[in-house]
């Protein structure tokens, strides 16, 4: 990403809330084909021995573990929170350049390929993860062979982030009657609204 130090986001904890609350990432590997991206969920995992790491877990559709030659060499998946369009007729007059704010992560590692059991339990804990606020919550254990068929046409892995590059750039620069502004028309401005993004941008300003 641009090198922009003003807004680098450092805080793994905030690193790991981003990846919580925005959990469709894309993963880029650059192969002898050249290179490749996908699109998968991930979810977190703990790692009790390094309450600090960021591991992730997920899985790729076949034929994709070969597509993006998973476990053969470093990844990078992509997290995007939120973002969008900042007018610069929310500015003062004599500021006139738009941008566009968002909150980025970049994270880095060599994917491990999970064994079939441990897929599946990774899975299942992935559809227990988006169910869980459901009134009736669906699991794969409804029907554990069916599921266990359907999974023999994926691959899981584990990712141990051994480095990342996180941006929360929220108008961080500007003044603080100016930031208001922009918090406001992003949460009830007609043409550019981002509730999601004016919450991140109220974070930032509130701490």
């Amino acid at each position: 990403m641009r090198h922009t130090p003003h807004f680098v986001q450092s805080d793994v904890d905030e690193v790991k809330r981003l990846i919580r609350e925005n959990p469709w990432a894309t993963i880029v590997a650059s192969t002898a084909e050249g290179i490749v991206a996908s699109h998968y969920p991930v979810v977190l995992e703990d790692d009790p021995a390094d309450p600090a790491a960021i591991v992730l877990v997920s899985h790729v559709g076949r034929p994709d573990e070969r597509s993006l030659e998973l476990g053969a060499a470093e990844v990078m998946v992509i997290v995007q929170g939120p973002h969008g369009y900042v007018s610069p007729g929310w500015y003062p007059a004599e500021q006139i350049i738009p941008t566009w704010n968002h909150v980025t992560a970049h994270l880095w590692g060599t994917p491990e390929i999970l064994s079939d059991d441990e897929n599946f339990r990774v899975l299942g804990e992935l559809v227990d993860h988006f169910e869980r606020v459901m009134p009736e919550p669906s699991t794969l254990t409804l029907d554990e062979a069916g599921s266990r068929r359907v999974a023999k046409g994926t691959v899981g892995i584990r990712l141990r982030v051994t480095r990342f590059d996180a941006r929360a750039k929220l108008s961080q620069n500007k003044a603080p009657e100016v930031v208001d502004r922009i918090v406001d028309e992003l949460e009830h401005g007609e043409h550019y609204a981002q509730p999601a993004l004016a919450a991140e941008m109220r974070r930032v300003r509130d701490r």
